[in-house]
């Protein structure tokens, strides 16, 4: 029998750098992603999880992300409210920025609430139902739908249609072609 040492270093072997990019994904930042799998990794294992698979604690880390950055950003508003300094936007050379999507879609999620961009990246990039981001987040459906609503009005403006929908939408015009 395996202990958790075994697991963690057998996940971080084999899907460390898919985590890496789920992080990205997430929060739009090389930096803040590794430390938001640093700390994913720590809630994670940090407790005994009896019989716990590769599989198993790749699922509990992605949550661990979602649920460290939406709280981490709730954090940080709360701080902005109450501090009164400025602090200067240094920006560096970021070693994540070609993770699997094209820099137009990261700009776009970028402009996302962290809720909105939560919900976008677990339907489209894990390919979650509804009720799966709803269980995911501890949220209703219902806010899942509106997050989801929001969030691809939002990126429509900024990308353009969805491929699906313009498949949709040429599928409804051919049809209309051929009843005429």
């Amino acid at each position: 029998m395996s202990d958790w040492r075994d697991t963690m270093a057998q996940l971080m072997r084999d899907r460390e750098r898919a985590l890496l990019g789920y992080a990205y994904l997430v929060c739009g930042d090389g930096h803040v992603a590794q430390d938001l799998v640093q700390d994913a990794l720590v809630r994670t294992f940090s407790h005994p999880r009896p019989g716990l698979t590769t599989a198993k604690a790749e699922a509990y880390v992605r949550r661990a992300i979602t649920t460290t950055y939406i709280d981490g950003y709730r954090r940080e508003q709360r701080w902005r409210r109450v501090q009164h300094l400025f602090r200067p936007a240094t920006e560096a050379i970021d070693p994540l920025a070609g993770v699997e999507a094209g820099a137009d879609v990261l700009e776009a999620l970028a402009t996302l609430a962290p809720r909105e961009r939560a919900c976008v990246v677990l339907r489209f990039f894990d390919d979650l139902t509804v009720p799966d981001i709803a269980h995911h987040l501890g949220l209703a459906p219902g806010s899942v739908k509106r997050y989801l609503h929001d969030a691809l009005a939002r990126l429509e403006l900024l990308l353009g249609p969805l491929e699906e929908q313009v498949e949709a939408t040429e599928v409804a015009a051919h049809r209309r072609k051929e009843g005429e």
